[in-house]
């Protein structure tokens, strides 16, 4: 007889690399670098985030119960997580039942070759898109292209990025970087037959983006969405929009495509009463969204009679399987991380490199994509991109603790890095600690220090391997005298001495000797 070792299982594949929008070509630190000399980009940004942010904070305080709402946010994600293939497989039998087809691709380049056949079927070389960041990070717009198939965001914000040849730099709003100068020039430059005349009133813009894409909602026999939700329980797909043209994409055309991430399910139709609360409050202000569309499967004589469903992973399972890093499969794309973040709000979503920008991006995309697929991974940069200010958590509708994220995935980069300068450092800085005669001779030697400081009391440029901590931080100059140093002079000793004697003064006791 002979035996068989069956061996370990293989780790769930990540994004491939090279493909889709999930990796900039350079690190965070130098993108960040040249996008914060962008001054318009700054303001724009910063006018925006303040907006928003300000309806966000009036709309939930009205909801007496929304930390409770958070915590039952939070409790269904993590609930979908922990079962999420039986989920997907009910979500499937019901899809099918009420007329759909599902199809599952294990990546961008899978989703993209089934999305490509589905529309050739259909004799079609254009379609019309609902705003979809699963479409982005899968690269599908500039696949259909090569393919010669049209694609037509409806979305303003997303035309406005599509004409320009630009890329998304927000999850809810892909153009916030522009203002409305820029976009009149976009318009007049792109759109065919627009109004030489066309002036930045915002009314006007939308009137020019109307007349364009009314008639590619009128005879565009396809359509591709995203999901913002998938109901496993009655196979209920759900989109939630603002200006109406995802209700246009979703009910006209003959073929409706849905590229779904696995992790947009849900258990059960009433856990939408939770998220459509929730959702809109934390991405635009509202306290619902205008447009919420949900259908099921195909309904005779009435929308889409041909509705596909793909489910994609794409790196999804990867995540799932991270004990820690899962949690970050609850995010429900609100972009409220964003609209709070003081890295983000300086040096704009380009700088991510992913179409997933912010704190979440920081997480989401390295769990996707990894961060050592290639060497110097701009990825890897990525948790590193967060001053660890926890206003991220703060926001987060369903709590996903992104800075104990961060933290996680900074851990699982150092540990995968191998032997750097910086870990030789920490050794040495180890060693040096443990040795009480050592430490304070490397005090007193760091005082040669002050001799390269600036007049502002920092050193600009530290020596190898200290240099990355210069390059993005103030270095302060070592202090004339140290701690130890000052407790043992006589000056430290009057210092100690005169607060023990401020201590017994104020402990509490009254005048009549009674304690409190």
């Amino acid at each position: 007889m002979s035996s068989t070792f069956l061996g370990m299982p293989a780790a769930p594949p990540r994004s491939p690399y090279g493909t889709g929008n999930l990796r900039g070509e350079r690190t965070f630190p130098a993108a960040a670098r040249d996008e914060l000399r962008n001054e318009q980009l700054r303001r724009n940004l910063g006018k925006a985030t303040h907006t928003i942010r300000a309806k966000r904070l009036d709309v939930t305080a009205e909801l007496p119960d929304w930390e409770r709402l958070r915590d039952a946010g939070s409790a269904i994600k993590t609930d979908t997580m922990n079962r999420l293939p039986e989920l997907l497989e009910q979500l499937e039998r019901k899809v099918t039942e009420h007329g759909g087809t599902v199809h599952w691709a294990r990546d961008g380049v899978e989703a993209n070759e089934i999305v490509t056949r589905l529309v050739r079927e259909t004799g079609s070389d254009e379609v019309i898109k609902v705003k979809s960041m699963a479409t982005q990070e899968i690269g599908l717009n500039e696949h259909l292209e090569a393919q010669g198939v049209t694609a037509y965001e409806t979305d303003l914000a997303e035309l406005i990025v599509q004409l320009a040849d630009d890329k998304p730099s927000h999850i809810l709003v892909p153009a916030i970087h522009r203002n409305r100068e820029e976009i009149r020039e976009i318009f007049r430059a792109a759109i065919p037959g627009v109004d030489p005349g066309l002036d930045s009133v915002p009314a006007h813009l939308a009137a020019a983006a109307r007349a364009y894409l009314r008639e590619k909602f009128m005879t565009t026999p396809v359509a591709v969405s995203g999901a913002n939700f998938g109901i496993a329980e009655t196979g209920t797909l759900s989109v939630v929009e603002s200006e109406g043209n995802g209700r246009m994409c979703l009910t006209l055309p003959r073929t409706l495509i849905t590229v779904m991430g696995i992790e947009k399910v849900l258990p059960r139709y009433q856990d939408l009463e939770v998220f459509l609360q929730l959702l809109p409050r934390s991405s635009t202000g509202e306290r619902m969204n205008p447009y919420t569309s949900m259908w099921t499967g195909v309904t005779p004589g009435d929308g889409p009679q041909e509705f596909h469903l793909v489910l994609l992973d794409n790196g999804r399972t990867a995540a799932l399987a991270d004990k820690v890093g899962r949690e970050a499969l609850n995010c429900i794309r609100c972009s409220a991380c964003l609209n709070v973040c003081p890295v983000y709000e300086r040096a704009g979503g380009h700088a991510y490199g992913s179409t997933y920008p912010g704190p979440i991006g920081a997480v989401l995309t390295p769990q996707l994509a990894g961060m050592h697929a290639a060497k110097d991974d701009p990825n890897s940069s990525l948790p590193y991109a967060s001053t660890l200010c926890g206003a991220c958590f703060d926001a987060c509708p369903v709590k996903i603790d992104i800075p104990s994220l961060l933290v996680e995935l900074r851990h699982q980069h150092t540990e995968q890095s191998g032997t750097t300068a910086e870990k030789l450092a920490m050794k040495a800085a180890a060693q040096v600690m443990k040795r009480p005669k050592l430490y304070t001779a490397a005090q007193k030697s760091a005082g040669a220090g002050r001799v390269v400081a600036g007049r502002d009391g920092t050193i600009s440029k530290l020596p190898p391997p200290f240099d990355g901590w210069s390059d993005s931080r103030d270095t302060p100059a070592p202090p004339r005298q140290t701690f130890r140093a000052w407790m043992a002079s006589a000056e430290g000793a009057a210092a100690l001495r005169a607060a023990a004697d401020e201590g017994v003064r104020t402990d509490g006791s009254h005048e009549d000797g009674e304690q409190q």
